[in-house]
């Protein structure tokens, strides 16, 4: 693949980020227009439409006239009739798209699934759906309906087409369009055969790139990172998502009170590991070099009775040219920095010490 066609990629994928991520009210006739037209894919009359403020809102509420069918309710989405139908569309349009594309351009293909295709695959279950997996059951499992709903489908076809000589026949083209349509004009979409109820875009979302190919995940030190107009809101400390006290207003006292591990590690690296371990008073036990990591040093301190934290630093360089400092939790039995670093990759003091460098 050329470096030209390799910048192509690059402003597709970034064009279709764009896209996912849009904070803009929901263009409702193109959204109602295109649903509309893949009910009719499926030989189904356009369905009557129910436009709420979030997907919480989504889940939350029957439309006004609909007395859902045992199987669709929300806790039972993977066991709806239309979205199978459509899911199953999809499916058997890829087969013969891939066979188009199989001619002659199979590694086309599989360049365009790593610089497009996954990298918004990744990004909208960092941001759009890690955000729903709080609130939804079936995300949380991974629905495929929400899977099937990512702009990543349309994505990959799009780029495909716009830099190869791989050409889809004008039925082909208008599917990659209508299916592309909604996500490009609204949030997401639930179909019932009588009704579709469509969720408007958020009012604010934050981000930070996190991979290679320009992936992005949920990330803001100082509010919300996901914010919809009715209210419902999200906060998450670089992609994780996280109760709003840790990142408006992390304390010592929050930090011993928390179970979950992972809000723990974010809420004290809001603070800073230092500032931390300066408030909560923590006693510093010992310190070495740290033989998987040359010019840094192990830190063991003394958390509370049982418990130990480790400080060390991050072997790779972090995005912004740094080395982030991190914390973790040990057996309280430990007295050597080292052997702790050790336990922590499953590894004796001695065969720590060997390393040649850790990442």
């Amino acid at each position: 693949m050329s470096a030209f066609a390799q910048r192509e990629a690059a402003g597709i994928r970034a064009e279709w980020l764009g896209h996912l991520l849009r904070t803009v009210p929901a263009d409702r006739p193109a959204a109602e227009t295109a649903i509309s037209e893949l009910y009719r894919l499926i030989g189904l009359d356009p369905p009557r439409f129910h436009w709420v403020a979030s997907p919480l809102a989504a889940l939350e509420t029957v439309p006004p006239g609909v007395r859902p069918r045992a199987p669709e309710t929300m806790e039972r989405l993977a066991d709806w009739p239309l979205p199978a139908r459509f899911r199953r569309l999809i499916s058997e349009s890829s087969v013969r798209l891939d066979a188009r594309v199989m001619r002659g351009h199979r590694p086309l293909d599989g360049l365009m699934g790593q610089l497009v295709r996954s990298p918004i695959m990744a990004s909208e279950r960092s941001t759009l759906r890690m955000a729903l997996r709080s609130v939804h059951e079936a995300a949380e499992r991974g629905s495929v309906w929400y899977a099937a709903l990512c702009i990543a489908w349309a994505a990959h076809y799009d780029a495909i087409r716009r830099t190869s000589g791989v050409v889809f026949t004008p039925e082909q083209n208008r599917l990659i369009d209508l299916w592309a349509a909604p996500a490009r004009s609204a949030g997401w979409w639930w179909p019932r055969e009588d009704v579709c109820v469509v969720s408007e875009r958020p009012v604010e979302i934050h981000t930070e790139v996190w991979g290679d190919e320009g992936q992005v995940r949920l990330h803001r030190p100082d509010g919300p990172a996901l914010r919809y107009a009715d209210g419902w809101e999200v906060h998450a400390w670089h992609g994780t998502r996280v109760p709003s006290w840790a990142v408006e207003d992390p304390s010592v006292d929050r930090i011993a009170r928390e179970a979950n591990v992972e809000v723990r590690r974010c809420a004290i690296e809001n603070i800073g590991w230092a500032a931390y371990i300066d408030r909560g008073g923590l006693r510093l036990l010992a310190a070495a070099p740290d033989p998987g990591n040359p010019g840094s040093e192990l830190r063991l301190y003394d958390l509370r009775e049982g418990t130990r934290v480790l400080l060390a630093v991050n072997g790779s360089v972090e995005r912004d040219g740094r080395r982030r400092r991190y914390g973790l939790t040990v057996p309280g039995a430990f007295e050597d920095p080292v052997a702790a670093a050790g336990w922590t990759y499953g590894l004796s003091a001695d065969q720590y010490s060997r390393l040649v460098r850790r990442t």
